[in-house]
């Protein structure tokens, strides 16, 4: 039975050639590009399910509620490191509780500023539990005291094969930047599995009170007041519920609490196996792809092969006419409803599964350009064909397949077989083409979406990219300081007459990253405020325009007694102009006296889609990190690099163009999306243009009689033109009238979320209808041109 079932399948597809290319390969395009999408998403969601604990491990992040704040809700992945000691000391349930803390060699951001080339590592501090926590296996050393001692590191295989010759390199001896020599415990294993938490090495958490000690760590890593150091991890018993333990951690934040003057903490668990993906959270540990992002992702898979789907169930509802008389015959020789159903599904899984074959192919074409989004390199994301994913698209292709034949085949099957072999023509189908009509309008409707989502995208990019931050970058280099001294550097760099001003920061403005602080103006009215550590060329290298007061002056002391703040800290302190805050003081954190000697104009110290806050300049060369060369042209890149080769003998330099650093993260937000979205609008009205192309055909096919008459009738072909279009032109015309509002609608959701965002203007909307109305028409002219060759004579000779 099947196998008729696929023989008669088979035999169709055969006779309509043109119809189940049209068919297969608007199939094979959607199902190429959802495979691909969905090896994303499943791929993220292998992240740390090696861990044999997985169902008992949690991460304590914690939730900031600020008290001055109007929308002052924020979560972090970070909490306030003596959380763990404290939950694992006093309350039952716990096993382990493990710290992990930033500053250990370099991060993990491909382009992070604060990267050195010459430091060969990048990880964590961590306490010795981590390794049971995380399930890392060693390949030599002993897991248990790898990390028990000061000035010890566990690295990977991968950066044991990356520094040394060789296999067991336990006992040497690794120099990570200024943070000294590391003797190497342990080597873990080279594997595949995915953590979220993403290093070359971790070093014994109990080496940090030295480096405090010798002012090369920040002193409050252990307050209850910093929620930023580090991570903290739990291993919890068997059958804990981790509703009671929110509950202790609670608890803990109000016992707590009291020493956070500014802000309310609250801390709550987190499965290891929800953080990536997971929800959207500050501070996290390492690339991971937000929750938000696979439903994005997974819709965006949804809609291209749904249209595929649109296009399968138009064409054959279209052509159900024709086989009428075949469901007639079959019924009076006795087949059942559900026979037919089955074999007219046959033929929708047939056709998706050689428009399966086809997407393997293209996946070959198509992978390359997703891996090479920046983002992809970022997530790690792996798009290896294997056989899990062979299997999934197995069923993916049979579910499109049921998906797009179910609709024609309860209507064909439900044909009565004296009106399908005595009337014909007097049968009605579905009120005729108006569910045909629908499906092709909601198809060019998202493409429409499509258009005009991709054209703000772009537009928002370009805008950000190209837009006044406040400051001039323009020939200014970004050089990152590692183990070099600054004062050295600087003082070499401004012995080139090439280089106009040096200043030494501790971040670069506007690139998505700044200190934090509680300011007070009284000692019972906390502020939070954003900080630069900056020298006093900073101003004048950026250009910034000082609106009152003054500098810092060139002879400052180490301690922090004056500070320079923007417009937005004057208003946020109550200050009537930026004159009236000149001379005023304020309280640090550390509710040391400092002194305002001037306002800057606001400028874009972090990213365009924040609105500005209140944000401080503090002289804290301990922070300092860059420097900032202003060059006089772009050759004197040279002299930056001479001066460093000066300074720093046989160490690699790590610079790159300010404003390169900047548009990099614009193009990391939205350049990848907009890759995307574009790659996916263009296959949407590919598949689209395809429907429309297999609906013209079939109805200009249907009406060459009519046609033929009419020209032998002496009508000229402008009018059969106009005949044959005007259904389809109005189609398109009501379309664009209910999408173009639908897509405003879906664009200003996201839109709204963006401080300094781009609007919709007319000029993206008549575009995006140009686009979708020139390539309707080209599909449809195409098809009415042929109508018009055809000999009437041929046509009308056997009537």
């Amino acid at each position: 039975m099947i196998q008729n079932y696929f023989k008669i399948a088979w035999r169709q597809i055969i006779r309509h050639k043109g119809f189940s290319i049209i068919n297969i390969i608007g199939l094979s395009i959607s199902l190429a590009v959802g495979l691909v999408i969905i090896m994303m998403v499943t791929d993220q969601l292998l992240y740390d399910t090696y861990n044999r604990n997985k169902e008992r491990v949690y991460r304590i992040n914690t939730e900031v509620l600020r008290k001055n704040e109007v929308s002052s809700l924020n979560k972090y992945a970070t909490t306030s490191l003596p959380v763990g000691h404290q939950l694992a000391e006093n309350y039952t349930g716990i096993v382990k509780s493990a710290r992990l803390l930033r500053g250990f060699g370099n991060g993990w951001v491909e382009f992070d500023p604060d990267n050195d080339l010459n430091i060969p590592l990048g990880g964590f501090f961590a306490d010795p539990e981590i390794i049971e926590i995380l399930d890392l296996e060693f390949e030599f050393g002993n897991p248990v005291t790898a990390l028990v001692n000061p000035y010890s590191v566990v690295i990977t295989r991968q950066a044991a094969n990356k520094l040394f010759k060789e296999k067991n390199p336990v006992g040497e001896l690794i120099k990570v930047g200024e943070l000294g020599e590391y003797k190497v415990t342990g080597v873990l294993k080279n594997t595949q599995s995915k953590s979220h938490v993403i290093f070359e090495a971790l070093a014994s958490i109990s080496t940090t009170p030295t480096l405090i000690a010798e002012e090369k760590l920040r002193p409050d890593r252990d307050s209850w007041k910093n929620c930023t150091a580090g991570w903290v991890y739990v291993l919890l018993t068997e059958n804990k519920n981790p509703q009671e333990v929110d509950v202790y951690l609670r608890e803990i934040s109000q016992k707590f609490g009291s020493e956070n003057d500014d802000r309310n903490f609250r801390y709550y668990l987190q499965s290891i196996t929800e953080i990536n993906p997971g929800p959207f959270l500050a501070n996290q540990i390492g690339p991971g792809m937000p929750m938000i992002m696979v439903y994005f992702l997974g819709g965006l898979a949804l809609i291209v092969i749904l249209t595929a789907c649109f296009n399968y169930t138009n064409l054959s509802i279209a052509r159900a006419l024709n086989r009428a008389k075949e469901v007639g015959i079959r019924k009076v020789s006795g087949a059942k409803r559900r026979q037919i159903i089955w074999q007219f599904l046959g033929e929708s899984i047939l056709i998706s599964l050689f428009a399966l074959s086809l997407s393997f192919i293209l996946l070959i074409f198509i992978q390359p350009a997703f891996r090479n989004l920046s983002f992809s390199r970022i997530l790690q994301w792996d798009l290896t064909i294997n056989l899990p994913a062979i299997f999934a698209s197995v069923i993916v292709a049979i579910t499109v397949g049921i998906l797009a034949g179910i609709l024609p085949a309860m209507l064909l099957s439900s044909f009565q077989p004296i009106k399908a072999l005595k009337n014909l023509s007097g049968m009605k189908l579905l009120s005729r083409v108006g569910l045909r009509k629908g499906l092709l309008a909601v198809q060019f409707g998202l493409s429409i979406i499509f258009i005009i989502s991709v054209h703000l995208i772009y537009n928002q990019m370009n805008y950000m990219m190209n837009a006044d931050y406040g400051f001039n970058y323009e020939n200014n280099v970004r050089l990152a300081l590692g183990e070099s001294s600054w004062r050295n550097m600087k003082s070499e760099l401004l012995s080139y007459s090439d280089i106009e001003n040096v200043s030494v920061v501790s971040h670069i403005p506007a690139a998505g990253t700044t200190y934090g602080d509680t300011f007070f103006k009284e000692l019972n009215d906390p502020r939070s405020m954003d900080y630069f550590s900056v020298d006093q060329a900073f101003i004048e290298n950026l250009e910034l325009q000082l609106l009152a007061g003054r500098n810092f002056p060139e002879q400052l002391s180490e301690g922090e007694t004056m500070i320079i703040i923007n417009e937005k800290a004057v208003d946020e302190f109550g200050y009537s102009s930026p004159l009236d805050a000149i001379g005023q003081t304020l309280y640090n954190a550390d509710t040391v006296a400092v002194q305002i000697i001037g306002v800057v104009k606001n400028f874009h110290h972090a990213l365009m889609m924040q609105q500005i806050e209140p944000m401080a300049l503090r002289y804290r060369p301990q922070q300092f990190k860059i420097i900032q060369v202003k060059m006089a042209n772009p050759e004197a890149i040279a002299s930056v690099v001479a001066a460093w080769e000066k300074v720093n003998p046989g160490k690699l330099i790590n610079y790159k163009l300010m404003g390169d650093e900047i548009k990099e993260l614009y193009q990391l937000v939205f350049g990848g999306l907009a890759k995307i979205i574009s790659f996916i609008s263009f296959l949407a009205i590919v598949i689209s243009c395809l429907g429309l192309l297999g609906m013209a055909t079939y109805t200009i096919e249907t009406r060459l009689k009519e046609i033929s008459i009419r020209k032998v009738l002496g009508s000229s072909d402008w009018a059969s033109i106009y005949l044959l279009s005007k259904g389809f032109i109005a189609l398109l015309g009501i379309t664009i009238v209910f999408a173009v509002p639908l897509a405003i609608l879906i664009n200003n959701l996201w839109l709204q979320l963006i401080a300094f965002r781009v609007g919709i203007g007319a000029s993206v909307v008549v575009t995006s209808i140009l686009i979708i109305m020139i390539l309707g028409l080209f599909t449809i002219g195409s098809q009415t041109l042929r109508a018009l060759k055809v000999n009437p004579a041929e046509i009308l000779r056997n009537e």
